[in-house]
């Protein structure tokens, strides 16, 4: 597999021309050294220097990320953009990103990666940013509490950065938007579910949320963004000769 095999692969599981026009991100290969083989692919959340330096370690020829290092406007190669750029030319790693087409996809996205680690039913597209539902929601086979939920998830009160539980003790329908989408609760709410689960944590959602009478569990943007890269990694290694591996650079945030 080479570069221009491998960045079809990814538009065919991934639907790239749908936000185009809503997305800043530069979706595909940012940096693209044109290698003819493509024999290890590490995938990753964010396009920092500290990521970079371990997928050399490993002898990736393709860094796959969600936060890429272009958002639709130009920058400077200064300061850590230089360094950044200057580190994958010159170990000739390729960089390639996907934003929302990661996020929303029904296969392998980090909002569908959610819904099924929760095992929900009925799973539908929610969440609607810019005309464009980038978001999952279903029902719980079993109502649970707010602390299952996240025994489920991995993760805990402590390890989020917050639980506002102001709604149903046992929870029943799920609503799922990753990273920083604290203001889609009101979409939350209008369909009356039990349970919002989010990236971020924002001061102004707190009296929308207790207000409204709904649980909101904000798990961290960036382990919430976890879950589309690993299952892409998985997916790709499964499909093609190809060895992957998932880098954790978590921020804790």
């Amino acid at each position: 597999m080479d570069t221009v095999e491998l960045d079809l692969y990814f538009r065919n599981i991934l639907d790239m021309d749908i936000v185009k026009n809503i997305d800043s991100s530069m979706n595909g290969f940012q940096v693209d050294q044109g290698k003819n083989e493509v024999h290890k692919v590490a995938f990753a959340v964010d396009a920092s220097l500290e990521t970079f330096k371990m997928a050399k370690d490993w002898n990736a020829d393709v860094i796959f990320v969600h936060h890429g290092l272009f958002w639709g406007h130009p920058i400077a190669v200064t300061n850590n953009h230089y360094d950044r750029l200057s580190f994958l030319i010159k170990n000739n790693l390729s960089l390639y990103a996907a934003h929302l087409p990661l996020d929303m996809n029904p296969l392998i996205g980090n909002n569908y990666g959610i819904a099924k680690k929760l095992d929900l039913q009925n799973i539908q597209p929610f969440g609607s940013y810019k005309g464009v539902k980038i978001g999952a929601s279903g029902t719980l086979i079993q109502a649970k509490t707010i602390d299952e939920i996240l025994d489920i998830l991995e993760t805990n009160r402590k390890e989020a950065l917050g639980v506002l539980p102001f709604g149903n003790k046992k929870i029943s329908t799920v609503a799922v938007v990753s990273g920083g989408a604290t203001r889609e609760i009101t979409q939350a709410m209008e369909q009356k579910m039990d349970l919002y689960i989010t990236g971020d944590l924002s001061h102004e959602t707190y009296h929308t949320c207790l207000e409204g009478g709904i649980n909101m569990i904000s798990a961290g943007h960036y382990f919430t963004e976890t879950f589309g890269p690993k299952l892409l990694s998985e997916k790709l290694k499964r499909d093609k000769t190809v060895d992957t591996v998932f880098i954790d650079v978590p921020t804790g945030l």
